[in-house]
């Protein structure tokens, strides 16, 4: 049991670094105003490895780094504490639904298991974004981009659109290599 939970932690904590380097790589890549995420990819293999609440904490900790990046300032500006929750809520969001997803179809096949969760991972993330966007920024989007009554089109279009395609797609593009890694991970933690 103590070299399955030593395992554990030195693993969440490669991917936790992992997700920070490649969070802060990411802000260099753009679609749109925004960069990319390019951490889901971790994420659901740190979910899928270690289990839906392993998912959450990678997720948090992408939160963690978005909220402390320069794109961030746009809506750290109009209110700090809503920016801080939308973040942190669906970067942990989209790694625990990831996990769970996972864990529901990892029996039946794993590869389908992986997809799904490949597909939950931006899709929570960028859902939970736009329903942040609703709820409170969508004054300050119209107001800067001079939009008025315009704001759902353009968060959907603009600040979601072609981010969260690029993600959906890298993720189920590399879902055949991360089952790859699960099966190899699997069997050394078997060990």
């Amino acid at each position: 049991m103590k070299k399955i939970q030593t395992k554990t932690i030195a693993g969440l904590a490669l991917f936790t670094a992992i997700v920070i380097v490649l969070q802060l790589l990411g802000q260099f890549i753009r679609f749109g105003p925004f960069s990319i995420s390019l951490v889901l990819v971790p994420i659901v293999v740190g979910a899928a490895m270690y289990g839906p609440w392993a998912g959450a904490w990678l997720g948090f900790v992408f939160g963690l780094v978005v909220v402390l990046q320069p794109d961030t300032s746009f809506f750290m500006n109009y209110s700090p504490a809503a920016t801080i929750i939308v973040c942190l809520l669906k970067g942990a969001a989209a790694g625990l639904c990831a996990g769970a997803a996972y864990r529901l179809f990892e029996k039946k096949n794993r590869y389908v298991a992986v997809v799904i969760a490949a597909v939950v991972c931006p899709v929570v993330n960028s859902g939970i974004f736009f329903l942040g966007c609703l709820a409170v920024f969508m004054p300050l989007i119209e107001e800067t981009f001079g939009i008025p009554g315009e704001g759902v089109k353009f968060v959907i279009l603009s600040m979601i659109g072609a981010n969260f395609l690029f993600e959906l797609l890298f993720n189920m593009l590399l879902s055949p290599v991360i089952v790859r890694i699960l099966n190899i991970g699997k069997k050394n933690l078997a060990d």
